[in-house]
């Protein structure tokens, strides 16, 4: 990948917040019940301090140099059999979005993930930002789960990083506020998860939390059964969050970050 590649891959998750953003104003699925200022500034707090997260495991566990280092010594899948280089990027995409999603669906299920991933689902509405809304706790799980896939799977460095680009872009626009099409939902649904796809995940009826796991692809929600087309109360009268915080406590920062110890 030359370094023209490498500024677009860096820069795709950014122009996809920037264009879903843009595109809320035009055309909202939703009316925000408290509005932006308080929840972008939540999320905002949450992605620097994820940042500080991931820079400090750097010390330890650099996802790029994990890659760079499996492969020097030749460990992981990819790294024992040879594959054409289009054969191995859908591999790679497909099995890391596997991990993905199996690592959504285990912070549902196991109680200590939960306490981190409910700060995502706390959020009373649901946007773009809400795509890099985290606690810094479950972001230090995640890149551990990456790091080891990253090891067994033998994936090289810059088939990661686009990768994770693909991903990011992929949660900004399945998180967003936006209108789609009925028929342009349906037909993206094929591959993608959409923003309509996704509301139902967010739901406050915990047996819609568990559903819609995926990230990116809809594959494996339909291979395990836990694809969902719409909300039981339908998705114009869906409600979002958690049901048990509905105010405006979630769209503040030193809540938000409590929240997992409460």
């Amino acid at each position: 990948m030359g370094d023209i590649g490498l500024k677009f891959v860096a820069l795709l998750p950014a122009i996809a917040l920037v264009l879903v953003a843009l595109f809320e104003t035009k055309r909202p699925r939703r009316t925000l019940r408290f509005g932006r200022f308080y929840r972008w500034l939540t999320s905002f707090v949450l992605f620097v301090s994820n940042r500080v997260v991931i820079w400090a495991l750097a010390w330890i566990v650099a996802l790029p140099a994990v890659a760079l280092w499996a492969g020097n010594h030749g460990l992981g899948l990819f790294n024992q059999i040879a594959l054409p280089f289009w054969l191995e990027i859908l591999a790679t995409f497909l099995l890391l979005d596997f991990a993905m999603w199996l690592q959504h669906l285990l912070t549902h299920k196991v109680p200590l993930l939960w306490r981190f991933h409910k700060v995502h689902h706390a959020d009373p509405d649901i946007d773009v930002s809400t795509a890099i809304r985290f606690h810094p706790g479950e972001i230090a799980f995640s890149v551990m789960w990456k790091a080891g896939w990253v090891v067994l799977l033998g994936v090289s460095a810059p088939l990661f990083l686009a990768f994770e680009a693909w991903l990011a872009a992929n949660a900004a626009f399945n998180h967003g506020n936006i209108d789609l099409p009925r028929k342009l939902d349906r037909l993206l649904r094929r591959l993608l998860v959409t923003p309509d796809m996704h509301l139902v995940h967010h739901s406050t009826v915990k047996a819609e939390q568990q559903s819609n796991y995926g990230f990116a692809l809809t594959l494996w929600d339909r291979i395990f059964r836990t694809y969902r087309v719409e909300s039981q109360y339908g998705r114009d009268a869906q409600s979002i969050g958690l049901a048990e915080l509905q105010s405006s406590e979630p769209t503040r920062p030193a809540f938000t970050l409590k929240l997992p110890m409460t």
